[in-house]
C-alpha cells in the first residue's frame, strides 16, 4: 500500500538512510551526510508542508521529493529520489512535484514553470517515465575527486597575488559578492541575497577559515575559493571565481593547489567538486589539468509546463 506525506525535521534520519541507498546504488557507496539532510529540512525557504514529499509503500520510505523556488518566477528546482524497485511511487511523486511547480510558478506571476531536477548520470529513477512526461536532458554535471598526500605542499603564489581567508564578517560579504559577480552567467545560477546565501550554506556549520580572497596587485579582489570540511566521504570545493578581467593569470589554479595543500595537512584523502561540463571558462580542462578526476555525472532534465491562470495554495 502506498501512502504520501511532507516530510518534517524528524524524518531527516529516514531520507539519510533512503539517499545513502540510492547514493550505493549509483556511485558504489554511501555519500549522504545527516546534516546535510537536517539543513535541507530546517532551510528558512524550504515550506516542508507544501514543497516536500515521502512515499512509503507498507511501511518503508521508498522515493522522496523536494522542490525549492529560488527564482521568485518561473524558474523551479526540483530534487527527487526513488528505489529502482519502486518506479509508480516515484512517478506520483513527480506528478506532485509537477503540479506544484505549476502553482508556484502561477503565484510568481509567470506563465509557466520551467522545471529543474539534478539525477545521476545512471539513475535509480527510470528516465523513460521522464521523457514521457515530457522532461528532456539539458546540461550535464561532473563531480571531479583528486587523492591528496603529503606531496601536496602549499604553493607559492603567482607575482602580486596575495590569499586571506574569511574569518571576518565584512570578507564573508565581500567572497559572496564575487562569487554572484564571477557565476551570474553560469548556466543554472539563481541570485541570491547574503542573507539566502548563508541559509544556502548551512553556514552556522561552515568553518570560515577554509573560505579564501585573492588580491592582486593593482586589481584589489579578484577571486575567491569557498570550501567545507564536513563532509564525510571528502572534502568539497562548492565554488571558485575569478573576475573575468583577469582570468588566464593561474589564479583558479593557484586557488585549487591552495586548497590541496591545506586539506592534505589537515589530513583528508581526498577533495572534490563539481563542474559544468560545458562551462565556458575552461573550468573542467582546469580540473584535469591538476589531475582530478571523474568520480560520477549527474545530468540536469528540464520539463517546461503552463502555469494556470489562478492557483490557491495549500
Amino acid at each position: 500500500m502506498l501512502t504520501v506525506r511532507p516530510a518534517g525535521p524528524g524524518d531527516a534520519r529516514e531520507i539519510c538512510g533512503l539517499l545513502n541507498e540510492i547514493d550505493t546504488i549509483e556511485i558504489g557507496r554511501p555519500e549522504t551526510d545527516l546534516h546535510s539532510v537536517e539543513a535541507d529540512l530546517s532551510h528558512p525557504e524550504a515550506d516542508l508542508a507544501g514543497n516536500s514529499w515521502l512515499a512509503f509503500e507498507d511501511g518503508k520510505l521508498v522515493a522522496y521529493g523536494l522542490l525549492w523556488d529560488d527564482s521568485g518566477a518561473e524558474r523551479i528546482d526540483t530534487d527527487h529520489y526513488v528505489l529502482p524497485d519502486h518506479q509508480a511511487a516515484g512517478e506520483r511523486l513527480l506528478g506532485l512535484m509537477e503540479a506544484r511547480a505549476r502553482g508556484k510558478a502561477a503565484a510568481n506571476g509567470a506563465g509557466r514553470a520551467v522545471v529543474h531536477l539534478n539525477l545521476n548520470a545512471r539513475p535509480t529513477m527510470d528516465t523513460a517515465v521522464l521523457e514521457r512526461r515530457g522532461w528532456q536532458r539539458v546540461r550535464r554535471y561532473q563531480v571531479m575527486a583528486r587523492a591528496l598526500s603529503a606531496k601536496d605542499a602549499m604553493p607559492e603564489p603567482p607575482a602580486g597575488v596575495t590569499l586571506r581567508d574569511c574569518t571576518d564578517e565584512a570578507d564573508r560579504r565581500l567572497a559572496h559578492a564575487l562569487l554572484e559577480e564571477t557565476f551570474a552567467e553560469h548556466f543554472d545560477h539563481q541570485r541570491r541575497t547574503y542573507e539566502q546565501w548563508l541559509d544556502d550554506l548551512d553556514a552556522a556549520r561552515l568553518d570560515w577559515s577554509l573560505v579564501w580572497i585573492a588580491s592582486l596587485e593593482g586589481s584589489g579582489d579578484v577571486a575567491a575559493l569557498l570550501s567545507r570540511d564536513d563532509r564525510a566521504a571528502m572534502a568539497w570545493v562548492r565554488n571558485i571565481g575569478v573576475r573575468k578581467e583577469v582570468r588566464g593569470r593561474g589564479l583558479g589554479g593557484y586557488l585549487l593547489r591552495h586548497a590541496f595543500g591545506v586539506y592534505a595537512a589537515r589530513g583528508r584523502d581526498t577533495l572534490g567538486l563539481g563542474v559544468d561540463t560545458l562551462n565556458e571558462t575552461g573550468a573542467l580542462r582546469l580540473y584535469e589539468a591538476h589531475g582530478m578526476r571523474l568520480h560520477f555525472a549527474v545530468d540536469t532534465w528540464e520539463v517546461t509546463l503552463d502555469a494556470p491562470e489562478t492557483w490557491d495554495a495549500p
